[in-house]
């Protein structure tokens, strides 16, 4: 006999642009999300008993995505996903979690003539800002937010040595080299109540966003790193420091390699180890270090 462990559905890539307009300025604010929606519940039929009774159509999910994008702020993202899924779990009373990811593209406004334009923006990279938000009926909410996309490179400032050696090993002891990563970094908050905890902490979101990102790029760019692996502990360590609401913060960084190139073989010419000036970018395979960091009295997985 077989029983449905587990199951949630619902709608992805939906795709939402809205722009504030301030009438008084002449100002206008724009913001571009990929939502997507799953939930779960009291479906288990739909799937053994083909009852589609039980089945909020995922066409009304994205069609709910975009009346609420009307009807509330969208920023900071992590209330819009916090009110999209708590509106599943009030409004369907056999639904008893809503999962809701929001992915907040870069547009940045431009500078022309040396003033920001009123209605011009352009994307400066492929950086996102990501949110999940999950309602869980009597349970609260969990947020976490996130920086997905952010590529980094520092020329200098970086070693790996003194690691496990034996007869696989080939990686020699590297004192100075280039460190570069796409950064995914994470934190997760303490759960709410509900939807008036989150409103009131509205303005935290973006704070605590932009101390995550200054914290990931000025410890990038100044840390005489032993490690990819040390170097993240550093920068998960300040965030919980800035932002006391946080109760977990994880990073996942692939090394992005650079190697150099022997051009001895071409009449002597030197470009290894401190004379070393043109490199060859690598795919695959690469490096990636992951961790997380609680604040202590919450029990390791190590």
């Amino acid at each position: 006999m077989s029983q449905l462990a587990a199951a949630r559905y619902g709608k992805d890539n939906v795709r939402v642009y809205k722009v504030h307009r301030d009438k008084a300025t002449g100002v206008q604010t724009v913001v571009e999300m990929t939502v997507c929606v799953l939930l779960e519940g009291d479906i288990e039929t739909s799937y053994t008993k083909a009852d589609n009774s039980v089945v909020v159509a995922t066409d009304t999910m994205k069609n709910t995505v975009y009346i609420l994008a009307k009807e509330n702020p969208v920023t900071p993202p992590e209330l819009f996903a916090s009110v999209v899924s708590n509106h599943f779990i009030e409004t369907y009373k056999h639904i008893h979690a809503a999962h809701v990811k929001v992915i907040t593209h870069r547009w940045t406004r431009m500078t022309i003539e040396d003033q920001p334009h009123p209605h011009s923006f352009f994307r400066d990279g492929a950086e996102t800002r990501n949110v999940e938000a999950v309602a869980r009926e009597g349970k609260g909410i969990s947020i976490r937010s996130s920086i997905a996309g952010l590529l980094v490179l520092k020329s200098t400032g970086s070693q790996f040595h003194s690691f496990v050696r034996n007869e696989y090993t080939t990686l020699p002891d590297v004192y100075d080299r280039i460190l570069s990563t796409e950064v995914d970094a994470g934190w997760a908050w303490k759960t709410f109540d509900g939807l008036d905890a989150i409103r009131s902490s509205a303005s935290k979101f973006d704070a605590a966003w932009n101390a995550a990102r200054a914290i990931t790029m000025k410890t990038f760019a100044q840390d005489s790193s032993a490690s990819v692996q040390n170097t993240m502990y550093k920068m998960c360590d300040q965030i919980l420091a800035a932002v006391p609401e946080v109760q977990a913060v994880d990073y996942s960084l692939p090394n992005k390699h650079y190697f150099e190139i022997d051009l001895s073989w071409h009449k002597g010419l030197k470009n290894t180890g401190k004379d070393a000036e043109v490199y060859a970018p690598q795919s695959n395979p690469n490096g990636l270090i992951q961790c997380t960091v609680t604040r202590q009295g919450k029990a390791s997985k190590l």
